[in-house]
């Protein structure tokens, strides 16, 4: 098999990108918007929940409601709720919208630890912090199932991961009936799904969808690390896709659909961040291709439009 290095090669010299944009964010001069959540509709409108944070800072960031107000621009929503959240995302169970987010903490100053915060409701303008994943775990997702009930995916990481797997982190999946099951424990005791990262990488769900198969497409992000010309390691973060099956466990066709390069050039955050795109999602356009929503570098967000990646699995329900 090939690395995941000649792998991103391969997938640059073929590649099929139709747009590639860089999303504008209004009214929050001083600070970068990246690390979004995918957009989505509320009450006749589009938005997007977008982390936002100071291009000199780290670990000191917020999340926020942004709003669309023209073609890949979004404005922040006045007066709306500020978390403080690392990374968001969104996912429709029933009529309630649940927003996620890491929730960094510190101690005398210093940085301590994270946790997976939730919040839920119907009301946009009104959601509820519900329940915390377990310590120091990212990633974490949540699906509506086709028979009701709710698909968990974990994402432990770590050296016990490395040592015992190879790869840096996991993957894991269980089955919950209700948000109220939703407890740290059920995500750290998720079973593995295995062969999804190889030796030396590491990588998450970033959005699951269910499809009118029953099964499930993921976007998620896939990494390694790696030296360039001058010898500088870098972190090199790739959009990734694969299909998995919630009854028999079973995933495949785990494929490349986007990396740096995609992307308009640009800034990153750290000399390390150059080649890096963290995945939010994708949106279904009406021509049946894809915009897949992604941070960039660590201080941007970008859309680029792409085929459907889980042809020929099934539609998005």
């Amino acid at each position: 098999m090939l690395s995941l290095h000649k792998q991103k090669i391969e997938f640059e010299a073929s590649k099929t990108i139709y747009e590639s944009a860089t999303l504008s964010f209004k009214n929050v001069k001083g600070f970068d918007v990246y690390n979004i959540s995918i957009p989505f509709e509320r009450d006749g409108k589009r938005y997007l929940f977008g982390r936002v944070e100071r291009r000199e800072e780290w670990a000191r960031s917020w999340v926020r409601l942004f709003e669309e107000t023209g073609q890949d621009e979004w404005t922040v929503v006045d007066n709306s709720m500020i978390y403080t959240l690392e990374d968001p995302f969104i996912s429709e169970i029933g009529d309630e919208l649940v927003l996620g987010g890491t929730h960094v903490q510190y101690q005398s100053g210093k940085y301590s630890t994270f946790f997976g915060y939730f919040y839920r409701g119907t009301d946009l303008h009104d959601l509820y912090y519900f329940t915390t994943g377990p310590n120091k775990m990212k990633d974490i997702r949540l699906v509506a199932l086709a028979d009701g009930r709710i698909g968990v995916f974990s994402r432990p990481r770590g050296s016990e991961m490395k040592g015992q797997y190879g790869s840096e982190s996991m993957i894991g999946f269980t089955v919950i009936d209700k948000l109220e099951e939703l407890t740290a424990d059920i995500i750290e005791n998720a079973p593995y799904l295995h062969g999804i990262f190889g030796a030396g990488e590491w990588g998450g769900v970033n959005q699951a969808y269910l499809l009118d198969s029953g099964k499930i497409g993921i976007i998620g992000h896939i990494c390694y690390s790696h030296k360039d010309e001058n010898g500088q390691e870098i972190k090199v973060y790739l959009n990734m896709a694969f299909i998995f099956d919630p009854i028999t466990r079973e995933s495949n066709n785990l494929h490349l659909i986007g990396s740096r390069s995609c992307y308009p050039p640009g800034p990153a955050k750290f000399p390390y961040l150059t080649d890096c795109v963290f995945s939010s999602g994708i949106v279904m356009r009406g021509d049946g291709k894809a915009d897949l929503y992604s941070g960039v570098g660590d201080c941007q967000a970008g859309r680029i439009t792409i085929d459907y990646p889980f042809a020929p699995y099934g539609s998005i329900v």
